[in-house]
């Protein structure tokens, strides 16, 4: 079945400079090549999910500055549909990246137009209910983040919530949430147990919510729901160039995955999606960039196919 994804979440404008390495605090670093990628976790996952198959609808906010409008036509472009995008006065969101030559990053970001996403409205409500699957993340108002996973439980849409940038998160969200996507340093300060065995966060995370995904960049993602099902997928072998959006395109992929086979209710259709995904982050991991680096289902197809084809 084709699948309809409606995205509530952040857009930035991702100002990227490459380096040999990391510099450590306080320490300048010389730079090797800059380029600006429209973004924002929101955005990416958006668009990720677009490429990946889906009909996907934006929910988010641009400034009025230039910002803005290349944000708005990036999304548009990628075939996201963004009537639910606000223009609000003032500066756009942003994102400062740095990528070292391992495709290690860090980032750091200055929300702008996205804070001012704190009440949404009856078209975004329709928009929610009309889709398979409401995908969110935490780079907007947590208000909005809440209202719209309220409003899907109600309409009988899936809620996956991507909990990024890692926070604690209040009972009345986490009540709401089908499907938890965090990577282990997320999945740590969610749950509130700092450990290395996956085993120890995905027990503390089913206490919170009933179905986890635990992704784990080059070691592939991990499963675990409340009926007992535990899976490990591995990720496929690649030389990574750029990991900044992975863990986008890995979650905009398993929200199409997931809507794609009814919700995902059986051992063998979590597999394929867990592994659909998996292919996507890798697929992404190999080109630089973020929006830029997202995959077409071909290419995603193509990598799903030489890892796990003929994998029991």
């Amino acid at each position: 079945m084709s699948a309809r994804v409606a995205v509530v979440g952040s857009s930035n404008l991702d100002l990227v400079v490459t380096a040999s390495r990391l510099p450590r605090p306080g320490e300048t670093v010389l730079g090797e090549n800059f380029r600006t990628v429209p973004g924002g976790k929101g955005a990416n996952q958006a668009v990720a999910a677009a490429r990946a198959g889906a009909a996907c609808d934006f929910v988010g906010a641009v400034g009025d500055d230039e910002f803005g409008t290349q944000m708005r036509a990036s999304l548009a472009g990628a075939g996201v549909d963004v009537r639910g995008l606000r223009t609000v006065a003032g500066p756009s969101g942003i994102a400062l990246i740095a990528v070292d030559r391992d495709a290690e990053n860090f980032i750091v970001v200055a929300p702008g137009a996205n804070g001012t996403l704190t009440e949404l409205d009856a078209d975004n409500r329709a928009t929610i209910a009309a889709a398979d699957v409401l995908l969110l993340q935490l780079e907007v108002p947590l208000a909005a983040v809440v209202r719209a996973a309220d409003w899907a439980r109600a309409e009988g849409t899936t809620v996956v919530l991507n909990a990024a940038p890692a926070a604690i998160l209040p009972t009345e969200l986490l009540d709401l949430v089908d499907v938890l996507v965090v990577n282990e340093h997320e999945a740590a300060v969610v749950a509130g147990v700092f450990s290395d065995d996956p085993s120890v966060l995905l027990d503390a995370l089913l206490e919170l919510v009933p179905r986890v995904v635990l992704t784990r960049g080059a070691r592939g993602a991990a499963y675990a729901d409340r009926r007992g099902l535990r899976l490990a997928v591995p990720a496929p072998r690649i030389d990574a160039v750029d990991t900044t959006a992975a863990g986008d395109a890995f979650t905009g992929a398993l929200a199409v995955g997931w809507a794609e086979r009814g919700g995902a209710t059986t051992e063998d259709t979590v597999m394929a999606s867990l592994r659909w995904a998996c292919a996507a982050g890798a697929a992404c991991a190999q080109r630089p960039g973020a929006s830029t680096a997202l995959p077409e289902r071909s290419a995603i197809d193509a990598l799903y196919d030489a890892t796990y084809r003929g994998t029991p």
